[in-house]
Order: C-alpha cells, then structure tokens, then sequence
C-alpha cells in the first residue's frame, strides 16, 4: 500500500497539545488503523497526491487530522480501476457476492464501537446516534445478502407461438456515490451493500469533512474484500471537494450517480448526469411536517417532536422544521415543548460522553447559516419561544430553537436550515393541516399525530401527504431499512434502501426467446 501522509491528530487538553492516539479516550483510532497515515484516495491501493485539508472536531473545534486529498486525475484513475475490477465481481453469482457482503457487515459488527465513536468525533452526533449509524450498515448488509439469493426476473405470456417472453435484471457497472457529512457512513451502506450483491463496483466520494471516517470505512471493506481474493478496487474510495465530485457527475463510464445533499446542488447533479443520459438517483432536503390533532396523545407526540426536532442537532434530512398544532392543543404542546428542551439543555456535552443528548453542529458555516437564520425569522415578525443563541463553549453548539408567529408561506419557514430550529404553525382541521405540510417545495418525511381513523386514512391516501415518508404517530425521523427511503418534489424523487430500491442499480432487459421452427410477428402482422 502507498501512503503519502504522516498523520496529525491533536486536540487541546487541560491547555496543553496532546496526541489523541495516545489518550486511552481515542484507543479507537488504533482500531481502525488511522494512527499512522491517512491517504485520501482507494483504488486498490492507498495514496493520493492532492492538497491537504484537516479535519476538525465540532465538539471542540480544534483540528483532529489531516488528509491528503485525491486529485481529479486520481478520481478519473479510480474510475478506470474500478472498471477493469467489475467483469469480475459481475461475472460471480449473486449468493456469492452476498457471502462478501455478509463477512462485511461481521467485519463492521467487530467495529461497531470505535467506528461509531469516529463518527461521533468527526462528524459531532452523540455516541448513540453514530453507534446507530454503524448498526444502521450492518442491517442493510443482512438485508443485502438475503436479497442476493431473491433477486428476481419475471416470465410472461406471450402471444406467439413457441416464443418465451422474460424480463432480466443485470447489474450497470460501476456507480458513482456522493455522500454527506450528517450520514458519513449509512447512506454509503444503503448504496454499497445493495450495489454490491446487484454486481456493481463503486467509487465513493464521502464528504471531505467527514474524510477520517470514509478512509475508516473504506479499510474495514477492502479487509474483507482482500483476504477473499477479491479486487479491491471495487470499493474504492476518493476524497476531496466539488472538483472531485464533478468527475464522477461528468464521468460517463458511470452509468448511475447517487447524491445526497442540499437540492440546489442535487438540481446541477441530476441535470449534468441526464446531459450524458446517465440515471441519478438524488436524496436532497427536506423541511418536513409535524401534525399534531386535537385527539392525539400529547405525551406521545411531544416526545416524538423532541427527537425528531433535535436529533443530530437537527442535522437529518428528516429533522423536524415545522409543527402544525391544533389550535385547541397548540399552547399546551408548545408549553411541554419548552419544558423539554429545557431538560435537554443539561444535557448538551462531548458528543463521545455516553451521558450527552445533545451535541454541536458539525462546523462554524452551520452556526452561522443557524444565527442568520433566526435573525431573519424574528425581523419577520416570528417570536423566539425558545434558544436561538450560540452557546459558549468550545465547539460549535447552538441552543435547540422553537420560533413562533410565522405563516406557512413566510420565506424562513419555506427554506431548509440544517440546523435544531422549529416553527410553530396552527390549524384547525386536518385538511388545512395537509395542505400546510405540502405548501413547501421538498417532500420528503412527514407526520401526523391522531387517534381518528378517518384522518389517518386521509393523510395516507391519494389527497394527503405528497411526502416520500408518511408516518402516523411516529416522528418524522427514525426510518427503518426495510422500506424504500426518499421523498418527492424537491427532494429528488430518489429511493434507497430497502423494498425494490435495488432495481436503481440494475438495467433491465426484455427477453423475447424463439425455440420454434416458424417466425410469426406479433399483433398478427403478416409480413410475407
């Protein structure tokens, strides 16, 4: 393996420097091998020759690391080594592919612990959350090797004679994968674990603030890829910014591109990567709806707002933005609300302190994006019920926000800020409330919270939600791998995971078989 970077971990301690790597806190970077060096690009062999970049905490904001980018010829080089790679993995049947995929998802249980608390490092959720997120890979990978033994072709009735009529599933070749920072390795996994037992290869550009924790990843698959006699290039792995992200989108030897991020950039992704008629298959925001009814149960449905509006530090693409109370129930919830951020404000710490609730955003841009927009809903005329400061201390850590006054059509509360903000709306039925929660452009998670079957039937059919995500009495965050996640609208339109979101990343055949001695044309056309 070529290594290009003699590693830099530091964080400040009792105001000293000191080596993370040699704090009994950090053993987990021993684990997965990011003591030493930490080349940004994978291709079969590490390296990488581009610009530096540094990763930093976001609970203390002090540079953890630094990575040695890949350049846009290294990306384009990845590409061509991840095509040479596929004839192979595409040519081994598909239960075997799933054995790989399979001795993967083991490989992750073995670092379900120091991975999770890499994510909780680099990217700031607390512990629970980026254990989750490793175990969140983990199921998607027995999901996978199930789904290598089922995956399915159909035979249908033809109308001519001595003639079969199929359908065939094959996979596409090599994918392009873009993810983000909030989701450094679940979204990766819904793609590759599913790409992988299809029989396609991949090229993965993780997000470059998120770096330690794609090359993490990256090692624990090419292990198992390594050790089986497998080309690991079929997993390869390139860091960097938007330069790097632009081959992969202009690359037509990659026939499907998987984004997730903001919908401004997934709206350039999908119309470069439709130019070449390449496929995108795009997960980008959300500012998803919370319905509470005047029957619901209030206790319920508070604590489903509260982890839905400040998980992550309201940093999922499912994260609650808007709460549509009855008007009857409005002043009651909103009063429990408080009371409940109150709490969690004595529970804000180091996202890797187990006892921690709630941690920072994930950098300084996201502070700023979060106080400018509070600004700007109270020079609307919005009401601050809650927070809307910075807290000081190390880090970049912002008070869980509830903002009040505001209509549904008020430009602030039409926008996604990734950010724990939460506006408080009002309605007085249930197909008010509906046409609330579609008024904005994204349509990925919504909720509703009743106890009237009417309305639930109402909210799920053909003039309810126009969500990808329609839940009832649950929160809008928390999907399950089983089912196929993505939204509508501006969301992107995309679906990943589980269901039949594995046919993203095969092409479909129609197979027309004549094992007769006659050529009779169909319709009846007589052709002689």
């Amino acid at each position: 393996m070529l290594y290009k970077l003699i590693i830099h971990l530091n964080t400040k301690m009792s105001n000293q420097t000191r080596t993370l790597v040699t704090d009994s806190k950090y053993n987990f970077l021993k684990q997965l091998g990011l003591t030493i060096e930490n080349p940004g690009l994978f291709d079969g062999r590490w390296g990488g020759s581009g610009k530096i970049i540094e990763s930093i905490s976001p609970a203390s904001g002090k540079v953890i690391a630094k990575v040695r980018e890949s350049t846009p010829q290294e990306a384009i080089n990845a590409v061509t080594e991840a095509r040479k790679a596929w004839p192979y993995w595409s040519s081994l049947p598909a239960p075997a592919r799933g054995e790989i995929v399979r001795q993967i998802g083991d490989e992750l249980r073995r670092n379900l612990k120091p991975l999770g608390q890499l994510v909780s490092l680099e990217m700031g959720k607390i512990l629970a959350e980026g254990v989750g997120e490793v175990q969140e890979y983990i199921d998607i990978c027995d999901y996978a090797v199930g789904l290598s033994r089922m995956l399915p072709g159909n035979l249908f009735p033809s109308e001519r004679k001595d003639h079969a009529l199929l359908e065939k599933w094959n996979p596409v070749g090599v994918i392009g994968v873009i993810s983000a920072f909030n989701f450094p390795i679940a979204v990766y996994g819904w793609n590759s674990a599913i790409a992988m037992v299809c029989g396609d290869a991949i090229v993965w550009k993780g997000s470059p603030t998120t770096s330690l924790v794609s090359i993490a990843t990256t090692r624990i698959i090419a292990s198992v890829l390594e050790r089986n006699g497998i080309p690991a290039s079929i997993a390869s792995l390139v860091t960097g910014g938007a330069d790097v992200g632009e081959v992969l989108v202009n690359d037509k030897r990659l026939p499907l591109i998987s984004f997730t991020g903001s919908t401004v950039v997934g709206r350039e992704v999908a119309i470069k990567v439709q130019e070449r008629f390449g496929k995108s298959l795009l997960e980008l925001g959300g500012n998803n709806a919370l319905i509470v009814a005047n029957d619901a149960d209030l206790e319920m449905a508070v604590r489903a707002a509260v982890f839905s509006c400040v998980g992550t530090a309201g940093q999922r693409c499912t994260t609650t933005r808007r709460l549509i109370l009855d008007s009857k129930i409005k002043n009651e919830f909103v009063g429990r609300l408080r009371t409940a951020f109150k709490s969690i404000l004595g529970r804000i710490g180091d996202p890797l302190d187990e006892a921690t609730l709630y941690g920072p955003l994930h950098n300084q841009h996201a502070v700023d994006a979060f106080k400018t927009t509070v600004a700007k809903a109270v020079a609307n005329g919005g009401t601050i019920e809650f927070g809307g400061k910075q807290i000081d201390r190390p880090g970049f850590y912002v008070e869980p926000t509830i903002i009040s006054g505001l209509g549904s059509d008020d430009e602030v509360v039409q926008k996604e800020t990734f950010a724990p903000i939460v506006y408080i709306l009002e309605t007085n039925s249930i197909e008010d409330a509906i046409a609330q929660n579609n008024s904005v452009e994204q349509g990925l998670s919504s909720s509703l919270f009743t106890k009237n079957l009417s309305s639930v039937f109402q909210w799920i059919g053909p003039h309810g939600s126009d969500c990808g995500i329609v839940n009832v009495n649950i929160g809008t965050s928390g999907a399950e791998i089983g089912g196929a996640f993505g939204g509508e609208k501006a969301t992107g339109g995309g679906r990943e995971s589980g269901s039949d979101a594995w046919k993203a990343y095969m092409r479909r055949s129609t197979v027309t078989i004549n094992y007769g001695n006659e050529l009779p044309l169909a319709q009846g056309i007589k052709f002689e």
